[in-house]
C-alpha cells in the first residue's frame, strides 16, 4: 500500500523529513554497536530467528554488557542456533552455570533456550508459532500473537514469566520483542528479515523510553507513559503516513540520543514547523 499524504492528518513535509532521515541513516553503518549484527552471520532465516529472539531478548542494560551476553549464548549453541532444537535441557544448564545479564541467570536463560527448543521441534520454526496464534489482520491480532508466542515460548521452558519475555497481556509495550519482529518480518539495508508470512503493516513499533520521547515530540502520542497502549498509539501515529510501514522510521529516529552527536533534541527541532504552511 502506498503512502496516502493528501488524506494522512499530519502534512506532507513531516513525510518527506521523515523519508530524508531513512534515506540518510537506515544504513548497516549506523548499526554498530547493536545486538542486531549478529543477524547478518546467518543466512539461514531458521538460524538468524533464533539468533534474533536471543539477541533482542537479551538487549537491556549497557550495550558492551548485551553484546557479551548475547555473544555468549550463540558460542553455547554453535554455528547454527536453530539445532537448539536438538540440545539436552541439562546440557545447555550445565553450558550456562556461570552465565548471567543483570535479572537473569544461567538456569533462567537455560529454560529460555529450552523453551525455543521445544517451539522449533513442535512448529518448526518461530515465525510459524507466531502465525498460529494471529487472530485476523491488524495492530491488535500482533499483539495479540505477540503475546501468545511469549507464553508459549515461557510454558514450553518451564517458566511462568521472564523479564526475557514480557506479556503484552500486563500491560507492556514488549519493546524487544516487537524489535525482534521488525528484524524479521521487514528486509532492507538494516533488519534483515527471513519471515514472510508477518506483513511489515503488521508491526508494531519497537516502544522504549527513548522512542517514547521521540513519538511524542512528533505528536504521535499522548499518553503518560510508555505502556502497550501507546506503542499502539506510536504506531498508528506513523502508519497515517507510512501505512504499508509503520515501524519504518524506528531504526533511523532511534538513532538520535544513541549516537554521538545526534541528540533527541536536534531531532525535534527538525519538526518544529507549522504543518499548515
Amino acid at each position: 500500500m502506498a503512502p496516502n499524504i493528501e488524506s494522512a492528518p499530519y502534512a506532507g513535509r513531516r513525510y518527506e523529513l521523515l523519508e530524508e532521515l531513512y534515506a540518510e541513516y537506515n544504513r548497516r553503518e549506523y548499526v554498530s554497536p547493536d545486538p542486531l549484527e549478529f543477524l547478518y552471520n546467518y543466512d539461514d532465516p531458521a538460524d538468524r530467528e533464533t539468533a534474533g529472539l536471543v539477541a533482542s531478548s537479551f538487549a537491556y542494560g549497557r550495550v558492551a554488557s548485551i553484546l557479551a551476553s548475547v555473544r555468549k549464548i550463540l558460542e553455547v549453541l554453535g554455528d547454527h542456533p536453530s539445532e537448539v532444537a536438538h540440545m539436552d535441557g541439562a546440557f545447555l544448564k550445565a553450558r550456562l552455570a556461570s552465565f548471567r545479564h543483570r535479572f537473569n541467570d544461567g538456569d533462567e536463560t537455560a529454560k529460555f533456550l529450552s523453551g525455543i527448543g521445544a517451539v522449533l521441534r513442535e512448529y518448526g520454526s518461530l515465525e510459524q508459532l507466531f502465525l498460529s496464534r494471529m487472530r485476523g489482520s491488524g495492530l491488535s491480532s500482533t499483539l495479540g500473537a505477540m503475546d501468545g508466542f511469549a507464553s508459549e515460548i515461557l510454558r514450553r521452558g518451564g517458566l511462568r514469566r521472564s523479564h526475557l519475555l514480557p506479556l503484552a497481556s500486563k500491560g507492556s509495550a514488549c519493546k524487544r520483542l516487537a524489535l525482534f519482529i521488525r528484524w524479521m518480518a521487514r528486509a532492507d539495508a538494516v533488519d534483515p528479515g527471513g519471515w514472510s508470512g508477518v506483513r511489515p503493516c503488521d508491526i508494531i513499533v519497537p516502544l522504549d523510553t527513548h522512542m517514547f520521547r521521540i513519538a511524542a515530540g512528533l505528536g504521535f502520542v499522548r499518553r503518560s507513559s510508555a505502556d502497550g497502549a501507546a506503542a499502539l498509539e506510536a504506531t498508528r501515529g506513523f502508519a497515517a503516513l507510512r501505512p504499508d510501514d509503520p515501524a519504518r522510521y524506528d531504526f533511523a529516529l532511534t538513532r538520535f540520543g544513541i549516537r554521538t552527536g545526534m541528540s533527541v533534541g536536534e531531532l525535534l527541532a527538525k519538526f518544529d514547523f507549522d504543518d499548515s504552511e
